[in-house]
């Protein structure tokens, strides 16, 4: 999981995507929990680790904790 949060609870985008996802999958790590403002460097993520991983795409913090905790209740992740 990684991010920065505004004062009003908006998961805001963050550098470094490609190469944090790359070593989450190195890591053997399965589901990444990324700002959904960062979809666009999505592309510049190896296609190969992109099908090896489970990607949630947040754009509130409030989902954070439950996106960690059960993924599949209500916040929609994009494999």
């Amino acid at each position: 999981m990684t991010g920065e949060i505004s004062l009003r609870c908006l998961v805001l985008p963050v550098g470094g995507i490609k190469e944090k996802v790359v070593a989450a999958a190195a890591s053997g790590i399965r589901r990444v929990i990324l700002p959904a403002r960062n979809r666009r460097d999505f592309d510049e993520v190896p296609e190969e680790v992109r099908e090896a991983l489970e990607f949630i795409w947040l754009e509130r913090a409030e989902g954070a904790v439950q996106a960690a905790r059960d993924p599949a209740a209500g916040i929609a992740a994009v494999t």
